[in-house]
């Protein structure tokens, strides 16, 4: 069996869809992917550190009620590493990507969340914490930009993650679109896919399976190649 064969992923492109409360959208979809026998989440709220963790984790913990999950977050164990070990899932919030990725090397959790992933440990991640899984963050929407030990990232997956993808222009607005900044990134690495995932959609993984979930389309990436469309709730295990 291949180091990935077991991994089980549900990348979310966002906390929110529209108006819905936090992480309300998600809420189905989370209570499906995690196996029964799982009962708590640990949850990294590095991401958020504006917000506090406390306060971070507070709201996580209120939020996942209705699919009764008990959240506990990295930041209340001494041993961060083996909180990691000993997790039966975890989950990545969103926030600043730059300063999360500097917290997870800093605190030598990449080593360890990938291991734990690889071996089968459920991993849910939105926004920043999706952008985790891919390669690398350089396709983040991010700033301020703090400076993390490297930008590679988790690489559960074999590309770069989009989260929150969107075509609006703003009206009189001059600045590059989504489109065109993530082109510049293929044009700067051509051998690489990028998965642009619009709010209320996700990437799930289970094993060498991938699908796009979630009632929009999704957008992939590559230089030379254009940009191709995916259709909702598609397998997309190509790109694994």
């Amino acid at each position: 069996m291949s180091q990935t064969s077991q991994q089980k992923l549900l990348l979310l492109s966002a906390s929110r869809e529209g108006q819905t409360d936090y992480l309300e959208h998600v809420l189905p979809m989370m209570d499906v992917f995690l196996p029964s026998e799982v009962k708590e989440i640990l949850f990294i709220p590095y991401a958020g550190f504006a917000m506090g963790y406390d306060a971070y984790e507070a709201k996580v913990s209120q939020a996942l009620q209705p699919i009764k999950r008990k959240v506990v977050s990295i930041h209340q164990f001494d041993d961060p590493v083996k909180a990691v070990e000993n997790a039966q899932a975890i989950a990545i919030g969103g926030g600043n990507t730059f300063y999360l990725l500097k917290q997870l090397y800093d605190n030598e959790l990449i080593d360890a969340i990938r291991k734990k992933v690889n071996a089968g440990t459920p991993y849910m991640g939105w926004s920043a914490g999706s952008n985790m899984a891919g390669l690398t963050i350089c396709t983040t929407n991010d700033m301020p930009i703090v400076q993390p030990r490297s930008f590679n990232a988790l690489a559960l997956v074999p590309f770069q993650i989009n989260p929150h993808y969107t075509d609006y222009q703003p009206p009189n607005h001059n600045g590059e679109t989504r489109a065109e900044r993530i082109y510049e990134y293929t044009r700067a690495n051509p051998h690489r896919y990028v998965v642009g995932i619009p709010e209320g959609t996700a990437l799930e993984r289970q094993g060498n399976q991938l699908f796009l979930r979630g009632a929009k389309d999704g957008l992939i990436f590559r230089d030379g190649e254009g940009i191709k469309s995916i259709k909702a709730d598609s397998n997309i295990s190509w790109l694994l």
